[in-house]
């Protein structure tokens, strides 16, 4: 593969980005710097990790990379679970977003088994 842009994962991390937007932008203004934040941030950075990582010149270089981005996924799962805690997000949403995390984990650990067997 030539492209990270070719990669499902990445693809799949994007929607994760965007569906975090989507599910931050209704929080309450006094969460901006609070979970909102963190949230989004995490989001971006397993994309973001994901295409840095593609970049580096060797194997295991890229593979530090996509573990930051497996780091990313449970910070931004454990981040979920205390909006719900918190009722911040509806039990709906929460399963919406969690399941494009859960998504994003197996097709990163398949790439991360996939990178180990070459």
């Amino acid at each position: 593969m030539k492209d990270y842009k070719e990669l499902d994962l990445w693809k799949e991390a994007r929607k994760l980005v965007s569906d975090v937007y989507k599910l931050t932008s209704e929080f309450p203004s006094d969460e901006k710097f609070g979970l909102k934040s963190q949230l989004q941030r995490a989001a971006v950075s397993v994309p973001s990790n994901i295409a840095e990582g593609f970049g580096r010149s060797t194997s295991a270089d890229t593979q530090r990379f996509l573990f930051i981005a497996r780091g990313s996924l449970f910070e931004l799962e454990t981040q979920l679970f205390l909006c719900l805690d918190l009722a911040l997000i509806s039990t709906a949403d929460m399963k919406l977003v969690h399941d494009q995390v859960l998504l994003c984990l197996r097709l990163l650990n398949g790439y991360l088994k996939y990178l180990k067997s070459k």
